[in-house]
């Protein structure tokens, strides 16, 4: 582990400059560092939660004098002075002295895109061995951060079943579709999922705000030829439109699609977001792709409009490239997870005979990432993420 090896007060103290063993030099503001203390004073011990506001904060808050090294440093604080300890590994991962701008869709750490190379490498899991606290239960989750969807496998057989795949990291997410909804063919479908259609990929939901971060599929019954589900990286397909069309990125990125649904009594949903979602600093942290629930977009300048048009279809036609999907068809007692802020499922069509009935829900990420970080937390003993 590399340690503090030497440090240094800058500008009358109005920050603090730290070098490590490795060559890292990081530069804190005093501010910074006294909103941020980690004593009992200022954080609850139980739960880390702030004790104070900023107003609670001197405005002329400055270092003092920093003591230490190696593991940590003891920084005290003009006016108050007040003496904090800042472990060295906890300065490192909470750092923000970074010297390049990254260009816009960038990915988080921890994220892997894919494309249909993925193949048989499908992440997996064993619903069996799915128990609290358990390492497969972590490898479980930690693939769905990594690449937005898993299986799982080993189910019970029985309607309802879903619910006890959301029951191993949160809470299911009722909508107007219920607590879930079945998904097999109907006389007269409030949406065209409840026929034996093919669906273009997409992702749930987009006219909903905010979105439902989570999708469960849960087979039943899949008897029927064809309707094979199909999965596609959003992620990967904007890096794919990054790389080749910068402009393209920057127009669905910067312009808001807008989308409504109003299938059924009493129920109209409508919502105005980008299809590609960046965040303040350029990171790529969501997409919305959903044809069947696309209205009309009134949010482009007409000067623009064409040549968003050619970007929406460029995007389009990247998801619907055949080297992007994985495709699997799910047995009875199999479901798969997606985030379904990242992931696009599609469905090859099927025919009348035989039989396909899966159930689906929402769930949210955050509750899936708690638990995550929760099981990495009894391992490295790291605060959560």
């Amino acid at each position: 582990m590399t340690s503090i090896e030497s440090f240094a007060i800058l500008e009358d103290g109005s920050g603090l400059e730290a070098h490590w063993s490795d060559g890292v030099s990081l530069r804190f503001h005093a501010i910074w560092l006294r909103d941020n203390a980690l004593d009992a004073e200022t954080r609850w011990p139980g739960n880390g939660q702030r004790l104070i506001t900023l107003d609670d904060i001197p405005r002329d808050t400055r270092i003092k004098g920093a003591e230490g090294g190696g593991a940590e440093l003891a920084v005290t604080f003009a006016p108050e002075g007040k003496t904090v300890r800042f472990p060295g590994a906890w300065l490192r991962t909470n750092a923000y002295d970074r010297k390049a701008r990254r260009s816009p869709g960038w990915i988080a750490p921890r994220i892997e895109t894919w494309d249909g190379g993925l193949g048989a490498n499908l992440p997996d899991g064993d619903f069996r061995a799915m128990a609290p606290g358990s390492t497969e239960l972590h490898d479980w989750l930690a693939a769905v951060r990594r690449y937005g969807f898993a299986k799982l496998s080993g189910g019970p057989v029985e309607s309802g079943a879903l619910l006890k795949v959301a029951a191993l990291f949160g809470y299911v997410r009722e909508t107007n579709y219920g607590e879930w909804f079945e998904v097999r063919t109907e006389v007269n479908p409030t949406n065209l999922a409840y026929t034996g259609l093919g669906l273009q990929a997409h992702t749930d939901n987009p006219y909903r705000d905010p979105v439902p971060t989570l999708q469960i599929l849960y087979c039943l019954e899949n008897s029927a030829e064809g309707g094979d589900s199909m999965l596609v990286d959003g992620f990967r397909a904007v890096e794919r439109l990054r790389d080749e069309d910068p402009r393209a990125l920057a127009l669905l990125s910067g312009h808001c699609a807008r989308f409504e649904y109003s299938g059924s009594a009493g129920v109209r949903l409508t919502s105005r977001r980008p299809m590609i979602e960046l965040a303040p600093d350029g990171e790529l942290i969501g997409v919305r792709f959903n044809n069947r629930s696309a209205a009309p977009i009134t949010d482009v300048p007409y000067e623009d409009m064409a040549d968003y048009y050619a970007a929406y279809r460029r995007f389009g036609e990247i998801i619907d490239d055949p080297v992007m999907a994985v495709g699997f068809k799910l047995e009875p007692g199999e479901s798969f997870i997606v985030d379904n802020t990242r992931v696009l499922h599609a469905r090859k069509g099927y025919c009348g005979t035989g039989s396909r009935w899966l159930q689906g829900c929402y769930a949210d990420k955050d509750g899936l990432l708690s638990t995550l970080s929760a099981l990495e937390s009894k391992v490295t003993g790291a605060v959560g993420e």
